[in-house]
């Protein structure tokens, strides 16, 4: 295709490339630019350019100041405070390779364009974070997906890492052969949750290699409730059953409290300096974890078995600190 006949794709991208509210072009600088591409234009060409392109949904601005107008794209598909979040949410996932975080920043940049993508160009902060080594996780989760949406059960093998830093297949590399029903995303990984036999299991979708669609239909649907993972994955995606738990804390807790389990959880007043609530969990190591961080000002009154693992959990770790 001729240049000249792609006239108005040029200055489209002219537009969106190098211009903002704060980036505006006036007519001569749009005619020099479409120069410099090699397509001579007249100012009247330009101007019924620009009516079509806004005929077409481009948010084309004129912007009178002084003797000149000076034109810029407004709203565009994304604005700059969408695109910081999304990059800013590649940048946090552990999941995404360093070398991937770097192409997909690279383009949500260009949905900003040139004059705003220098905003956007924040990659210095990923080298400092852990992130996934498996470059196959972005397959794995599309050939995932396109599984559950087939009905197929799928085949794949997995690996740990062993102390020579190297990936070991487990099952001495024998493929698993699963019913994948969903993916969850918890504690920032990915996990496949899939019926295994009779068994309902996750898989760490970064761990998982050369995935393939056997074809033949899922089972175990009985096995997969969906409702249970939103309280499952509050603390990790290997606790057990989902049980209540009270808790009593000091007043100054219950932001922490909000914001773990969300506004819905009942509070009642014990004092003027303690309250308590309740919350549907999974126990699990991690719930643990968290509880202890939090020290002094909160605890677990019942059910009495889960106080009871707590306090065998606190004794187990004391035990690898006491002096010989």
């Amino acid at each position: 295709m001729e240049k000249k006949s792609a006239r108005q794709l040029y200055l489209m991208r002219i537009l969106l490339e190098q211009t903002d509210e704060s980036h505006a072009l006036t007519l001569q600088e749009l005619i020099e630019k479409m120069d410099a591409e090699g397509i001579p234009v007249e100012r009247r060409a330009v101007y019924a350019d620009i009516e079509a392109l806004r005929e077409f949904g481009v948010d084309v601005i004129a912007d009178k100041r002084g003797r000149n107008t000076y034109y810029f794209v407004g709203n565009r598909q994304f604005q700059l405070a969408e695109l910081k979040l999304l990059v800013d949410s590649v940048q946090a996932s552990r999941f995404i390779t360093e070398r991937k975080s770097r192409e997909l920043i690279k383009k949500l940049s260009d949905l900003a364009g040139k004059p705003q993508s220098n905003e956007l160009n924040r990659q210095v902060l990923i080298a400092s974070r852990i992130k996934s080594m498996n470059e196959s996780i972005y397959y794995n989760v599309d050939e995932i997906h396109k599984a559950i949406n087939s009905d197929s059960q799928i085949s794949f093998q997995y690996f740990q890492w062993g102390l020579d830093k190297e990936m070991e297949l487990k099952r001495d590399g024998a493929r698993y052969v699963v019913s994948p029903w969903a993916l969850v995303f918890d504690d920032e990984n990915y996990y496949m949750v899939a019926v295994e036999g009779s068994s309902l299991k996750h898989y760490r979708v970064d761990k998982m290699l050369r995935i393939k669609a056997t074809g033949d239909p899922r089972a175990g649907r009985e096995l997969y409730h969906e409702e249970e993972y939103g309280k499952k994955s509050l603390f990790g995606m290997y606790g057990g059953d989902i049980v209540p738990v009270t808790f009593q804390a000091k007043n100054w807790m219950i932001g922490i409290m909000i914001d773990r389990f969300g506004r819905d959880i009942p509070i009642a007043k014990v004092n003027d300096e303690e309250f308590e609530t309740r919350a549907e969990l999974a126990i699990s190591p991690q719930f643990f974890g968290w509880l202890f961080a939090l020290g002094p000002d909160i605890r677990v009154t019942s059910p009495g078995y889960v106080v009871n693992k707590l306090r065998e959990y606190g004794e187990n770790v004391m035990r690898n600190y006491q002096q010989p």
